[in-house]
């Protein structure tokens, strides 16, 4: 067995350290010969990834040495630190469908704390896709092969070997005229920049931008994307960086179908009788721009504000600062595609069956407005229309305010909007106060303080007060000890299965209670034995 531990996570890809006579840092491209010397007496072991159980079950190589052979059709013989690999895995990279679904089995079956090897598959061309699919470990195989064949490899593809002096490249390699030093060179040169947006939290990023260049990839992606279970539980709860929304492909991202999907299904807006479709803003938050300000002056808090964007749908007013509403990059040209008006439409149809409001108003214009019509034939309402020209003209504003003359005043509620959408819950505010200046929240009960709001996320940071408020949910159970800085994966015993990486989370023990953040998602929890589950904030002893 080996020893292997998880540095940092971007949903399946990881920054790691595997240790077996050396310390080696992953991702990373390594001599199969150095690292695992086992593989020269393997001969006529390449079980093909569509073969069956029986099969599999007598051809699969056994050895007792890393790495440990594993297939999808296979039964999982690894522990934790372990490196695997994928015998034929290059094989499967122009069948995106079965590509996806042998992955996503392997990392169901397998535990989440092992590293793993993709042999004779790295490419310029396919390492993000490798890397982001969960692969740590690659060879130069791929690349001598394509050397062999004399092909030219770039990030791009793989092109005639007679780009090698077309100034293309200005490896050593190219001025030498050595296909096999340049082709190295190449993919050593795009490990680097794996790593570098591995690091920064933005390998999707640079994955949508190197795929465009191959359908079966972008396949892949979107395969990917409509994942559920694996997939989705690598993805945190919110990032650092701003969530790029640069192609139709981020409709389909788990970011934006978890956001909008607990629009919908989990958020508890105020009770009011009025709501107001807004558009959105260049400026985040929505409420700290000019023409926002301009809205939230005429609705004067007589209705509930819902601020119709894409690409996610609907954001609630009071969900303005979660992630990725704050925190998202669109091009701003006035066109809505087809698949545009359909999601939005949807997500708003959805909310407005599920809360249905005596009016609802549409302060809109051009595609926001195309999509609110949509969604009322969808949800059999009648919606009313304020905007006369301009959504921010002194008319349109008029008319605004003129359409909800005589309406009450609606008592927004932060915590428990908010909280309705982290926790699932409905969070009693009764006797809470905010206090602070927007968005640097305070709240508390008394003089005792519940919750503070994370600007960074959006989220709500409960103190131990905060959580007897929050029956339930998002608990992490650990064995009979008292936290000494951050809880490590042995030590949990059980965990919400609703928790992912960046969620707030409530640490309970015989002996202890803790507050802090997911550090990994629940069902990593439960299955590593090595990593750091909850980055712990604060101890109570019991």
């Amino acid at each position: 067995m080996g020893n292997f531990e998880v540095r940092k996570r971007d949903g399946l890809a990881r920054i790691s350290r595997l240790f077996l006579e050396e310390d080696y840092s992953l991702p990373g491209i390594f001599d199969p010969a150095t690292l695992f010397p086992n593989l020269r007496d393997c001969r006529l072991a390449n079980v093909p990834l569509a073969a069956g159980k029986e099969f599999v079950s007598q051809y699969l190589h056994r050895g007792e040495e890393q790495p440990v052979w594993v297939h999808p059709a296979g039964e999982s013989r690894t522990q934790s630190g372990d490196c695997v690999m994928v015998p034929c895995i290059s094989t499967a990279l122009p069948n995106p469908r079965r590509y996806v679904d042998w992955v996503i089995r392997l990392k169901g079956t397998i535990p989440p704390d092992t590293a793993w090897y993709a042999p004779a598959s790295a490419l310029p061309s396919n390492l993000h896709l490798l890397v982001y699919s969960g692969f740590d470990l690659f060879d130069f195989t791929a690349a001598d092969l394509k050397s062999a064949q004399g092909l030219f490899c770039l990030p791009e593809g793989e092109f005639s070997g007679d780009w090698i002096s077309n100034g293309v490249c200005n490896c050593g390699g190219c001025k030498e005229g050595d296909l096999k030093v340049h082709n190295r060179a190449a993919l050593l040169r795009e490990m680097v920049l794996v790593r570098q947006f591995l690091s920064g939290s933005r390998l999707r990023d640079l994955v949508e931008c190197r795929s465009r260049m191959n359908a079966s990839q972008v396949s892949v992606l979107r395969l990917m994307d409509r994942k559920e279970g694996v997939v989705e539980e690598s993805v945190p709860v919110a990032r650092s960086l701003p969530l790029l929304a640069t192609t139709g492909d981020v409709l389909s991202r788990i970011e934006v179908r978890r956001f909008s999907g607990r629009v919908v299904g989990r958020y508890i807006p105020p009770q009011a009788d009025v709501a107001v479709l807004l558009p959105c803003s260049a400026r985040k938050p929505y409420s700290l721009s000019q023409s926002h300000r301009k809205f939230i002056s005429a609705v004067g808090g007589r209705a509930v504000e819902l601020i119709v964007t894409s690409p996610l749908g609907l954001v609630p007013r009071e969900l303005e600062l979660v992630y990725p509403a704050a925190h998202y990059d669109v091009p701003v040209t006035g066109y809505w595609d087809a698949e545009e008006l359909a999601f939005t439409s949807g997500i708003i149809a959805g909310f407005l069956k599920k809360h249905p409001f005596r009016r609802v108003i549409a302060h809109l214009e051009g595609g926001a407005l195309e999509a609110a019509r949509i969604a009322a034939e969808l949800a059999g309402i009648t919606l009313e229309q304020t905007c006369r020209d301009r959504a921010t003209s002194p008319d349109s504003l008029a008319e605004l305010d003129s359409a909800l003359q005589g309406e009450r005043r609606v008592r927004h509620d932060l915590v428990r909007g908010i909280g309705s959408w982290q926790f699932g819950v409905e969070i009693d505010s009764k006797g809470l106060v905010v206090r602070g200046r927007y968005p640097e929240l305070m709240v508390s009960r008394g003089r005792v303080p519940a919750f503070s709001l994370d600007f960074g996320t959006g989220l709500l940071r409960p103190t131990f007060e905060g959580w007897s408020l929050i029956p339930g949910s998002y608990r992490v159970e650990i064995d009979e000890f008292i936290p000494q800085g951050d809880v490590l994966a042995p030590g949990v015993v059980d965990a919400d299965p609703a928790i992912r990486e960046g969620d707030e989370v409530l640490v309970v023990g015989s002996q202890a209670m803790a507050t802090g953040r997911a550090a990994m998602a629940a069902g990593e929890m439960r299955r590593s034995r090595r990593g750091v589950a909850v980055r712990v904030r604060k101890v109570k002893r019991l």
